[in-house]
């Protein structure tokens, strides 16, 4: 949901963590991955991706505070920077997955490890 451009990023986190019975403070948490310092970069680098990957050229734009600017520039830009939200989030989903697969299972192997060591030096 981090990639996802949508407000109440957090709510819908949650929801889909309940829903697909997944750890839920983590992924309320990891949303923050996109905040206002990260924000312009990542959606940058998605509308980058997303053009590349739709065989468009990624056009230098500059951004209009208005209700008409932004219009624009999501019809001239949109497509791209959706796509390559989209495309960025399921990689980030595959990789976070697998990482804490990785992780657990040496956390998870480690304790055992641990233990064992413990009582071998508590029996003669």
């Amino acid at each position: 949901m981090a990639w996802m451009p949508i407000p109440f990023q957090m709510v819908f986190a949650a929801g889909f963590a309940i829903l697909f019975q997944v750890n839920l403070p983590l992924a309320v948490v990891l949303v923050w991955v996109t905040n206002p310092v990260t924000m312009p970069v990542m959606f940058y680098f998605a509308y980058i991706t997303g053009a590349a990957l739709l065989g468009e050229q990624a056009d230098k734009f500059k951004f209009e505070l208005s209700w008409n600017g932004i219009i624009e520039s999501f019809a001239h830009m949109g497509p791209a920077f959706f796509f390559g939200c989209l495309v960025l989030g399921l990689i980030s989903a595959l990789l976070g997955f697998f990482l804490g697969r990785i992780v657990w299972r040496y956390s998870v192997l480690f304790a055992r490890k641990r233990k064992l060591d413990e009582r071998s030096k508590r029996i003669p």
